[in-house]
């Protein structure tokens, strides 16, 4: 079970103009401003822009389900023939994600958030 998707992540390769184009039609500044990733939030939704993302074989924007079990779920899609793009890692504060792509070459994201 999921709990939908709650976040969407942009591979960029101009992180700064990115940022302005996402702030301008967000009308907002973002959340998060790193060299690593910028993160806003707009109607509940996270956007993310991450300068690294066509490093790790992003090829175009990745939602990330939001899951219970990121392993189980993980395992699962393998087993059902998903190819492994991202093994399950934390991203701060006890956040893991991790990225698959399916056999059309769709990329599935991940989400678990810490434990309370």
């Amino acid at each position: 079970m999921t709990a939908g998707l709650k976040v969407i992540v942009y591979p960029v390769k101009d992180l700064a103009r990115a940022k302005a184009l996402f702030s301008a039609l967000l009308k907002t500044e973002p959340y998060a401003d790193e060299p690593y990733y910028v993160g806003f939030k707009d109607a509940g939704q996270d956007v993310g822009l991450d300068p690294n993302g066509h490093a790790k074989g992003m090829t175009g924007p990745v939602p990330y389900w939001h899951v219970d079990d990121i392993r189980a779920t993980l395992a699962a899609l393998l087993e059902a023939g998903a190819e492994l793009l991202q093994d399950v890692q934390d991203v701060g504060g006890g956040k893991l994600i991790a990225s698959v792509k399916d056999a059309d070459g769709n990329l599935v994201g991940l989400a678990q958030e810490p434990a309370a």
